[in-house]
């Protein structure tokens, strides 16, 4: 462990626990062993519930009209027995999750807003922020160090993203980061390509659309990205499919892993070289799969709606948090040899397209488009609101590629194979490019 985490470690204002876990070497990464991670787990839990209960009104409120006590909660397996936490329960309420007073606040930051209804303020303590980066943590999955110049073109203003990932980078890997932003006045896509012509950056993290809007004004100004020294692109703040994120690394010769997290409840889960799930970054969150409508814990590879609750969020919990998406746990060994089980995202439960009644993910529908040469890489699945037999994709088509009625029934046709829904075609010469979250789904 480098001599600044260890010194940031001894001012916090820590429970017992930390200095228990966090000293030496060890970090909670999964290069703990098993038995030592689930202790560290139930230890923290326990102390995070015991804490949330004495201090924070807000979750006393909640364990009381329940009927659960601190005490009840001994086990990692007994979160069960808390009371959710939802969306609603947050928005317009800045200073519901506290459990501590507010002059210790030293972070606020807010939702980004995409989903509608009103914001979600998130605040830590120094105390929780430091603990809950992955920083130091997990470094067979974020093998970034000294030397390391990492071009972070995620949005700063006032969302999480972008800071939390130049803390991570900077402070726990000891990297070099320039702060690119994504889409503010000084962060256009051609001003990231002049810093990345220049600094020459061996690792980039970016979200999906926002590194093919880099990578179209790269060729605007006739800048091969794949010329760049990168060893490693991380993507995040928008999911995609394996097929778009295939066209991402031939863009810019690299592999990209993708990142899954939350302003709530920060990094959940990370991909390793094997493309094979998000490995839950365990020594800081505890995930769930439960029935979306019953609430009923999941067996591993049911897929249900991903609840998590965080393990380092002592000042500011959040317990089982209902993320809204979709997913399923795979308990058993990755290829890459990383013990941390793995996260498999299927896309938001409210995002889903409905076609002849059933719910289908955008990023399922979005695998076998981006298998299509012809097709471009922007789109939209059309919906409509009151339901529709028939799925309605407007996309731009591919550099050099003419539009045709012939055209547009064969990429019908070889969709519907591959999806067995029916598909319309609608070629258009330009889809707005959007600098906030980029939305698949639009209505009609």
């Amino acid at each position: 462990m480098n001599s600044l985490f260890e010194k940031k470690l001894q001012s916090l204002r820590k429970p017992a626990i930390i200095d228990k876990y966090f000293s030496g070497s060890e970090f909670p990464d999964g290069g703990m062993s098993p038995a030592t991670l689930a202790e560290f787990q139930r230890d923290s839990i326990r102390e995070i519930v015991r804490r949330a209960y004495e201090r924070s009104p807000f979750y006393r409120e909640k364990m009381d009209r329940t009927g659960v006590a601190p005490e009840d909660i001994q086990e990692l397996e007994d979160l069960s027995r808390l009371p959710f936490t939802t969306k609603e329960e947050l928005t317009g309420k800045p200073w519901a999750l506290l459990a501590c007073d507010k002059e210790d606040i030293a972070l606020i930051q807010v939702s980004t807003g995409t989903t509608g209804g009103e914001e979600i303020y998130i605040m830590n303590t120094w105390d929780d922020y430091y603990l809950l980066e992955l920083a130091t943590g997990y470094p067979n999955l974020v093998p970034v160090g000294r030397g390391d110049i990492v071009l972070n073109a995620l949005p700063y203003e006032m969302s999480s993203a972008g800071l939390a990932f130049h803390k991570t980078f900077m402070d726990g890997c000891r990297a070099t980061v320039i702060p690119a932003g994504k889409g503010g006045a000084y962060s256009t896509p051609a001003k990231t390509v002049k810093m990345l012509r220049d600094l020459q950056p061996t690792v980039v993290i970016t979200t999906p659309s926002w590194s093919i809007q880099i990578a179209e004004a790269a060729a605007e100004s006739s800048f091969d990205l794949t010329g760049l020294p990168l060893k490693k692109m991380w993507l995040t703040g928008e999911g995609c499919s394996p097929s778009f994120r295939k066209r991402v690394e031939q863009i810019w010769g690299v592999t990209a892993n993708c990142y899954y997290g939350s302003l709530e409840c920060g990094g959940i889960g990370i991909e390793c070289d094997a493309h094979n799930g998000y490995h839950i970054v365990e020594g800081h969150v505890a995930v769930e799969i439960v029935d979306p409508d019953t609430g009923e814990v999941l067996e591993p590879g049911e897929i249900g709606e991903i609840v998590v609750t965080c393990l380092l969020r002592y000042d500011t919990p959040i317990l089982r948090y209902r993320t809204r998406d979709l997913g399923y746990i795979d308990p058993d060994p990755c290829s890459c040899g990383v013990l941390l089980p793995r996260l498999f995202p299927m896309g938001r439960r409210t995002d889903q397209v409905v076609i002849r009644g059933v719910p289908l993910s955008p990023f399922y529908l979005e695998e076998f488009l981006m298998r299509l040469p012809e097709v471009g890489n922007w789109f939209q699945f059309v919906v409509d609101p009151s339901g529709s037999d028939i799925l309605k994709i407007r996309v731009e088509l591919a550099p050099g590629v003419r539009p045709s009625p012939e055209l547009a029934d064969s990429l019908a046709s070889r969709m519907e194979y591959g999806t067995g829904l029916p598909c319309e075609f609608e070629f258009v010469d330009k889809l707005p490019r959007p600098r906030e979250k980029t939305i698949r789904v639009v209505p009609s």
